[in-house]
């Protein structure tokens, strides 16, 4: 079977396993702005934690206006709890202060524009992309997808950006994202890091790492 043929195999039976898969940060459905901001909460953090601290700090910071005029020192006390707090609210605040200045208070849709955001990388940059602008062809490499990819045999590398473009010359562009926000399920569930549960696996019959 060709990576090409596996990467089709697993796109369809996490579809079948998976149908309703999103992702899992709470946002209101379409505003950008409040994914933009949880995604980097969510780094070197779970997203049940990031979406505990959220309603606060977006109760207090609607819009990237009200934020881009806060201190970091205003922004830390709601995000303490997300660890490496100083940094990010540093990032939240200049990052919506760009926004501003360039962008009109919104959330610019592509890629290469996310990224020259304080403390907006590639996956980040992919995820609203895909899951706000609907753009084909995303690929969020997360530590769920490079893990399971590698093992899947779809990828060589744990490097996020050889993972997503190895990925994207693989996947149908129209299912990249879901099948990433898929990845998180099933690497949760049954993907494991340290213990996979290889013998309830739906991809065990053509996962090259099943001994």
């Amino acid at each position: 079977m060709t990576k090409k043929e596996r990467a089709a195999q697993a796109v369809a039976r996490l579809a079948l396993k998976y149908p309703d898969a999103v992702c899992s940060l709470d946002y209101e459905e379409g505003d950008a702005f409040r994914l933009l901001v949880a995604t980097r909460l969510s780094a070197q953090c779970t997203d049940a934690r990031v979406n505990l601290v959220t309603p606060a700090l977006f109760e207090r910071f609607p819009d990237a206006a009200t934020l881009a005029a806060a201190t970091a020192e205003e922004v830390e006390p709601y995000i303490r709890s997300c660890g490496l707090y100083k940094t990010k609210a540093r990032d939240l605040v200049a990052m919506a202060q760009m926004l501003m200045e360039k962008h009109g208070g919104q959330v610019p849709s592509t890629i290469e524009e996310l990224t020259t955001l304080p403390g907006v990388g590639r996956k980040t940059a992919n995820l609203v992309c895909g899951d706000i602008f609907h753009t084909p062809g995303v690929v969020v490499a997360d530590t769920h997808c490079i893990r399971i990819s590698n093992r899947l045999g779809l990828c060589d590398s744990k490097d996020p950006r050889k993972v997503e473009d190895q990925l994207r010359a693989l996947l149908p562009a129209a299912q990249s994202n879901d099948f990433c926000h898929r990845l998180v399920l099933f690497g949760r569930e049954v993907c494991d890091a340290r213990s996979p549960h290889c013998d309830s696996c739906p991809l065990a019959d053509f996962c090259p790492s099943v001994s």
